[in-house]
């Protein structure tokens, strides 16, 4: 039942208070008082049509609340629950409209949709007029009023129940075959790495042998080429005539190798570089001897 009626700055009204008792309650007048500008006010709180032109001139906001004194057992509670309003004994509608346009409503002082607001007016209030007959033409009522002529409307909330329940229970079982098929996918992939792990029969110490022979690999071409440099240097007797060699009969880059870094062959050439006879020092010598026997 409307317990009351309060409005704020719509149209003509800059405030006004009405409250309902008990029965049924009459609002009179002429033509031009004001009726229709309360009904409209009324199905703003209602949910209907917001306007910019509601607001009172002068004014940035008008405001429309109504309070009905709730059952337990309304059928608007369970719209109310699905929608995680809690129902309580006074229900509060309230409307702002905006000189703007702009609209805000609220349900117990908690901000809903126009939409919501509309749908729970509709299951408190009907207002009849000329057009009555009109609202037999919405198809959305025709089930709870063929429900409630035959008296099912218990049946029909038990198999809306009912009908909720297996809802939920599909979307559980598909659930868990998603997981299904999710495991089995994931078995398969983890079978393959397992096989190729079988085929590639990894050993212990196996990653430091590949390390270090990638390595050598990758120095392959610069050794080639080193090696070949100190052979020329050793044909030559480490005269470093067209090779660019040091005296000391190895190139610079073998020289500078570290021990760490220099592979087996070239430390051996390099032990016997400094064994092998220069040609270079020997003709020196014998023009030497050749001198001074000449003397």
């Amino acid at each position: 039942m409307l317990a009351a009626l309060s409005i704020r700055d719509i149209v003509l009204i800059d405030k006004l208070d009405l409250e309902f008792g008990q029965g049924l309650s009459v609002l009179t007048g002429e033509t031009g008082a004001g009726k229709s500008i309360l009904l409209d006010a009324f199905s703003l709180a209602l949910g209907g049509r917001g306007d910019a032109a509601l607001v009172r001139r002068g004014a940035s906001q008008g405001q429309v609340t109504a309070i009905f004194d709730l059952d337990r057992h309304h059928p608007v509670c369970p719209l109310l629950a699905a929608n995680f309003i809690e129902p309580e004994a006074n229900l509060i509608l309230r409307r702002v409209q905006g000189a703007d346009g702009r609209s805000r409503a609220f349900i117990n002082d908690t901000a809903v949709s126009v939409q919501l607001l509309r749908q729970v007016g509709q299951a408190l209030v009907e207002i009849h007029g000329q057009h009555d007959d009109r609202a037999l033409i919405d198809p959305n009522g025709h089930r709870e009023l063929v429900d409630a002529f035959g008296g099912l409307s218990g049946e029909a909330g038990r198999l809306g129940e009912a009908y909720d329940a297996w809802q939920r229970a599909e979307a559980e079982r598909a659930r868990h075959e998603g997981e299904i098929a999710a495991t089995r996918a994931n078995a398969g992939y983890l079978s393959h790495a397992l096989e190729e792990l079988r085929l590639l029969d990894p050993q212990d110490g196996e990653e430091d042998a590949l390390a270090s022979r990638r390595q050598v690999m990758m120095n392959a071409e610069k050794l080639a080429a080193e090696l070949a440099e100190t052979l020329d240097a050793l044909r030559d007797g480490g005269s470093g005539a067209g090779t660019g060699a040091p005296a000391g009969g190895l190139p610079a880059p073998a020289q500078d190798r570290s021990a760490e870094g220099r592979p087996p062959a070239a430390s051996a050439l390099r032990r016997l570089a400094p064994r092998t006879p220069r040609r270079g020092a020997g003709r020196r010598r014998v023009a030497h001897q050749r001198a001074a026997r000449s003397s």
